[in-house]
């Protein structure tokens, strides 16, 4: 399984709030906002600061995307 942030890209140019904002708003690390533009894991309690902030839930940001192994 893979995990994929597009949701959270799409609410964020819905709610008018740019990368670098969310990054200083939440205080994150460059690390972790270059992991969540990879596509890579991140800390559950990153995930949920994000929620908090963005007033959602969890699903509204991520999404599991299955991966056949052939």
């Amino acid at each position: 399984m893979k995990i994929s942030y597009k949701k959270l890209w799409v609410l964020l140019i819905e709610k008018d709030i740019t990368k670098p904002q969310l990054r200083k708003d939440l205080n994150l690390a460059t690390g972790t906002m270059s992991k969540l533009n990879k596509g890579e894991d991140v800390a559950l309690s990153v995930l949920l600061r994000i929620c908090d902030y963005l007033n959602c839930d969890i699903g509204d940001i991520c999404e599991a995307i299955r991966i056949d192994n052939k």
